[in-house]
């Protein structure tokens, strides 16, 4: 295709700004626009991924201190869901099925597990850090 007089020469957009001038572009529609434009900048759940991050880490200090694999792989797989359940909040506040699922059985069994052994480390503390996750979940789906 030729290039005529009238047309204008492509611009260079910095990164930032290019998903912006292709969903203006892709739609016409400036409601759908608005709609993914906010899609894009979403509010992280840093609360959300810090407590992943930190039964994560505990299971891994169980591991390396105990020796016991059982702890590393239900650390790594709570950390795991926990982290998706804290991504799917970022996206939408309202969807806390993952995270309050997660939270929630981590709280009953470490809340059981201190109450057999009467330790505060790790059980006492992965289930208040577990139940307070849970309240956080449901004031999330209050508000």
């Amino acid at each position: 295709m030729r290039r005529t007089k009238d047309m204008k020469r492509p611009r260079h957009f910095p990164a930032s700004q290019t998903t912006r001038v292709l969903l203006f572009t892709c739609f016409d529609s400036s409601q759908h626009y608005l709609y993914l434009n906010q899609s894009i900048k979403m509010a992280v759940d840093w609360i959300g991924f810090g407590y992943a991050l930190a039964i994560a880490f505990g299971g891994y200090m169980g591991y390396s201190r105990k020796g016991s694999t059982m702890s590393l792989m239900a650390g790594l797989v709570f950390g795991g869901f926990s982290a998706y359940g804290a991504y799917n909040i970022s996206f939408d506040p309202k969807d806390i099925k993952v995270s309050l699922l997660t939270a929630g059985a981590l709280s009953l069994v470490m809340g059981m597990r201190y109450k057999k052994s009467g330790k505060i480390l790790p059980a006492g503390i992965m289930s208040g850090l577990s139940l307070l996750m849970v309240f956080r979940l449901l004031l999330l789906l209050m508000v």
